[in-house]
């Protein structure tokens, strides 16, 4: 593995202050989590009961679109914004299952996903842990060790996977999906979803509980409109923009999530 390093913008682990990845970890039921996060996830699970079956929908979807896009469109070079801790199954190990040769960037800025990405993907050489912010395009796709490793005038999946709520509006998520589109060859794929929500107090319960917690590092639960605007005009793959326990997801997938609130979104191909 190539891993990038350089001092993080925290380059501890803060285990008072909760992450939205080890949060997430803990929702997944993985054990790379603290107690500050449990809490919580406790506090959230208050508001939306249906939290940890979203999750493991959500991972669900990630590794489906991976295997698809791997399979069925013959992609083999991969960019995941806000990756998040490693786990089972993650994007490199679908792909590579297609093809050992396929790569793959993450991006995350988070101390704890760049401790344990280093321990789990060192001996991965077609595999790249870039710490930086993902809303920071032109470094990132600039950066000498992505472009040794990614060939942008090849096809490329570019994943922002349950990742865009985490910025708020004035970080503009939709241009940032914009100028990512723009580094990229045609043939190549867009897969954006976030949360949604129809009902007005889950989206403001859910984000004052994770500013809060997060201290500012935090975007907002959205409706499903504003995530369809970060599609702009481009070409969406069937079955189209859906909660993601519809896609692609044959009789396996456990669909019940509750009223409060999915996991909405799609794949787009430039």
């Amino acid at each position: 593995m190539a891993l990038v390093t350089g001092k993080p913008e925290n380059a501890g682990i803060d285990v008072s202050t909760p992450s939205v990845a080890r949060m997430y970890d803990w929702l997944l039921g993985g054990v790379e989590n603290y107690a500050a996060d449990r809490r919580e996830c406790e506090k959230l699970l208050q508001i939306a009961p249906s939290s940890k079956l979203l999750a493991r929908n959500n991972r669900a979807f990630l590794q489906r679109v991976v295997r698809v896009l791997a399979q069925d469109y013959g992609i083999r070079q991969f960019i995941d914004h806000g990756s998040g801790l490693p786990t089972q199954d993650n994007v490199h190990q679908i792909a590579q299952r297609t093809d050992p040769q396929a790569r793959v960037v993450y991006i995350d800025n988070d101390p704890s996903v760049l401790a344990h990405g280093r321990a789990a993907l060192e001996e991965n050489d077609n595999t790249l842990v870039l710490n930086a912010d993902m809303r920071h395009t032109d470094h990132i796709m600039r950066h000498p060790e992505v472009r040794q490793l990614i060939d942008f005038t090849q096809p490329v999946a570019a994943l922002f996977v349950s990742v865009l709520h985490c910025l708020p509006d004035e970080d503009r998520p939709g241009e940032l999906v914009r100028r990512v589109a723009e580094y990229l060859a045609p043939g190549s794929f867009l897969v954006v979803c976030q949360l949604v929500s129809h009902r007005a107090d889950v989206r403001r319960q859910v984000t004052e509980l994770m500013q809060a917690a997060t201290r500012g590092h935090w975007g907002r639960v959205r409706e499903q409109h504003e995530v369809r605007a970060f599609f702009g005009d481009w070409d969406i793959l069937e079955p189209g923009l859906v909660d993601v326990t519809q896609w692609h997801s044959g009789d396996g997938v456990a669909r019940s999530q509750g009223e409060e609130w999915a996991e909405w979104g799609g794949v787009a191909r430039l």
